[in-house]
């Protein structure tokens, strides 16, 4: 190498390194924007409004699933990404959702405004969570299921940081909704300025509803969706009320402080599901993806049928729910890339925009019945009902590991 070159010239024109660092700048803006999805569901222990009740409060996490829905399903149809480009949209929506996010500071005590404002943040996610993926998918053929593990990682520790924040801050909720917005303002920041569209960027396929039938009729995709669905019953409803479920087990349980505990147990908890996705991603592009999802969802649907049963033991209870944190989103990364792979090439891009749309729809039906399973089991059991989602989507894995199809997953590994 000339002794003259600039030190670290070397990285800077090395491919492999270049695409590492910059799923490391993607991830870290992902990090940041999706930080604002469980911004108001994490303070919910600190709101002291007129209008909070049990369904107000599942509405508070609905809202911006419905967003999500509904904004996936627009930006599918008007290609917006395309259109736009996946950095420059991320970067426009990162922003909308913060301001969306700050708008709850002066609209707290009216449910109708909060909600809207919650809407708006989703349909902002879904400008921010796709795009980031199609440019991680950019950068990478092989190691694909770690690169967007990683992605996927990343977006588990930003539905993390609100609690911790939450638990920091001392339960002093505007301090929550003010930080995780400007991290989402930074998100936007680093996506114009230090990422660039990868060596395999492809335009994503305009939606087409006549490609329906054909992905129906397919039945690699079909099964590798029905995992997916699965897992996304189990996975935002548990995300969005473990934190409120630990801290009635600790307020029950005589705990000192059971709210600013419940705020710390539940970042760590939601936190290791980030660890998870990485090290899940690394092991399904060496074992496969049908072996990884499997594993994930036995042990997360066990975690969901066995957390009651510890409810009056903190200690126990605590264990439980750091098992379910890091097997209940582990798997997640890994059916998006088995989608990418298993449906036929011109239609991957409506294929992830269906699986995308009709899992995130699943899960406001599970989030809306958990309190109402609360109130009629009691705290303890209100999570009994999700496991048959992650045992079903075990099935459907399985099966698909049996056919010919599988053959196209990670490279032939299954």
């Amino acid at each position: 190498m000339d002794r003259t070159e600039p030190l670290g010239a070397a990285a800077r024109t090395d491919p492999d390194a270049d695409r590492w660092r910059m799923l490391g700048w993607i991830s870290l803006a992902e990090l940041g924007a999706l930080s604002l999805w469980f911004s108001a569901t994490a303070v919910i222990p600190a709101l002291r409004t007129a209008w909070m009740d049990d369904a107000a409060k599942a509405w508070l996490s609905m809202a911006v699933t419905l967003g999500f829905v509904v904004g996936t399903a627009l930006s599918a149809a008007l290609t917006l990404a395309d259109y736009l480009g996946a950095r420059r949209l991320f970067a426009i929506c990162a922003v909308i959702g913060a301001v969306a996010n700050l708008a709850l500071l002066p609209a707290i005590d009216s449910l109708p405004a909060v909600l809207a404002c919650r809407f708006v943040t989703g349909l902002a996610m879904a400008g921010a969570y796709p795009p980031g993926m199609k440019l991680a998918a950019s950068w990478f053929v092989q190691h694909r299921g770690l690169a967007v593990g990683t992605l996927v990682g990343a977006l588990t520790f930003g539905g993390a940081a609100p609690h911790f924040l939450n638990f920091v801050g001392g339960l002093a909720w505007p301090r929550v909704i003010v930080a995780t917005s400007v991290a989402s303002l930074l998100g936007a920041v680093i996506m114009v300025l230090l990422v660039r569209d990868g060596p395999h960027a492809t335009a994503r396929s305009p939606f087409d509803p006549r490609a329906v039938g054909v992905l129906l009729r397919n039945r690699g995709v079909l099964l590798a969706n029905l995992g997916y669905f699965g897992h996304m019953w189990e996975l935002y409803a548990m995300w969005s009320w473990i934190g409120l479920y630990l801290v009635e087990a600790f307020s029950r349980a005589g705990v000192e402080a059971a709210p600013r505990a419940g705020s710390l147990v539940t970042a760590v908890v939601i936190a290791a599901g980030g660890v998870s996705c990485i090290l899940a991603g690394r092991l399904a592009d060496r074992i496969g993806r049908t072996a990884t999802t499997m594993t994930a969802m036995v042990g997360s649907g066990t975690c969901a049928a066995v957390i009651g049963f510890v409810f009056g033991s903190p200690v126990l209870l605590v264990a439980v729910a750091l098992l379910w944190g890091f097997t209940i989103v582990a798997d997640s990364a890994q059916f998006s890339a088995s989608v990418s792979e298993l449906a036929p090439r011109e239609y991957i891009g409506t294929a992830l925009s269906l699986q995308t749309c009709v899992g995130f729809t699943l899960t406001l039906v599970s989030t809306r019945l958990v309190p109402v399973m609360a109130d009629s089991w009691g705290w303890a059991f209100a999570f009994l009902f999700l496991a048959p989602g992650p045992f079903l989507g075990t099935l459907a894995m399985w099966i698909l590991r049996r056919l010919p199809e599988s053959e196209k997953l990670a490279l032939g590994r299954r």
